[in-house]
């Protein structure tokens, strides 16, 4: 249920994203879902495999190649959903930041304390 949540929430968030940045775009909610349908696998599968291998790279930069590799997964679900587009990578290094300054702000709120 957490999930599904999760998932409504991050596409809630795609769409608001797409009206405030002129260099996304999104057609309609259901492609919002599946934008964060795949921004979730990828965040699975794709991300714990670069970080490992841009690892020298992240440490010389104190973490700051985090945001582009986000970026670069944003642009893999630009290739991927139709409906989503993303105009270049510093949109995309925008998209990625304020996606993940929303997400953990709305989801902190959203937490219930077991």
């Amino acid at each position: 249920m957490k999930f599904i949540l999760k998932l409504l929430l991050t596409a809630v968030l795609v769409i608001l994203l797409s009206y405030i940045l002129p260099g996304v775009s999104t057609d309609d909610f259901l492609t919002a879902v599946f934008v964060a349908l795949a921004l979730s696998i990828l965040n699975f599968i794709v991300k714990p495999i670069l970080v490992i291998l841009t690892l020298p790279v992240t440490v010389l930069t104190l973490g700051i190649f985090l945001l582009f590799i986000n970026a670069f997964i944003i642009m893999i679900a630009d290739w991927l959903v139709d409906g989503f587009q993303v105009d270049n990578i510093w949109y995309a290094l925008i998209f990625a930041f304020l996606l993940a300054l929303a997400r953990s702000l709305l989801f902190k709120t959203t937490e219930s304390e077991d």
